[in-house]
């Protein structure tokens, strides 16, 4: 007698759900925020019984969960061009998603306020504002959004400081610089959009307070 035995090979997929985690003075607290996306996992699926595959795992390291460094940024290179470009963007488009890459890590953040709710400041004011600000400066473009072509960014680097803890409810350090501009053409006529303050995190400037510091 012959017996056939059939069994029967489930497929498990595991998915990590992400996660999204100035002048500063405000005091903000009792406000709930998310968090930014750090990493992202995929897995496979079984094609045949016989053979098994391995899994592939991408990882983003948020820049803001690693610890602080004095480096002091310059207004070059690929990030800072790619995140000015992305800020540019946002405008254009008034989609102010697009310009996150380009805003102070909230993880960051964390790590720099000796607040009661840092977590909470940073959703409700600093990122509220920065939407805000990229939505107004949209409008501004009015009808030629379409055809305005930005030319850069200035930053007056030599007017940088090094903001030690202590200052605006800090606990940790930064290069700070203000007055840069967002620099673009519209009609054959040069234009600037102001970009009140930037900050580091580990070598790179990032934006603070796009608009007016509140």
């Amino acid at each position: 007698m012959v017996v056939v035995v059939a069994a029967v090979v489930g497929t498990l997929l595991v998915s990590l759900g992400p996660d999204r985690s100035g002048s500063f003075h405000a005091k903000v607290s009792g406000v709930p925020a998310t968090t930014r996306p750090i990493i992202a996992a995929t897995a496979p699926s079984t094609t045949t019984p016989a053979r098994q595959q391995s899994s592939a795992t991408t990882t983003t390291v948020d820049p803001g969960a690693l610890p602080q460094t004095d480096d002091k940024p310059t207004a070059t290179g690929a990030q800072f061009d790619a995140g000015v470009n992305a800020l540019w963007q946002a405008i254009v488009q008034d989609q102010p998603s697009v310009a996150l890459p380009f805003f102070f890590p909230e993880a960051a953040y964390l790590q720099v306020k000796d607040i009661t709710n840092p977590a909470g400041d940073y959703q409700s004011r600093l990122l509220a504002n920065y939407d805000q600000d990229i939505h107004t400066l949209h409008a501004q473009l009015g009808d030629g959004a379409s055809q305005a072509q930005l030319t850069g960014m200035s930053v007056p680097e030599d007017q940088a400081q090094w903001i030690t803890p202590g200052t605006e409810y800090n606990k940790g350090s930064y290069w700070r610089v203000y007055g840069s501009t967002l620099n673009y053409t519209l009609e054959g006529q040069a234009h600037t959009f102001p970009v009140t303050s930037l900050i580091s995190w580990r070598g790179q400037w990032y934006v603070v307070h796009l608009g007016q510091i509140r």
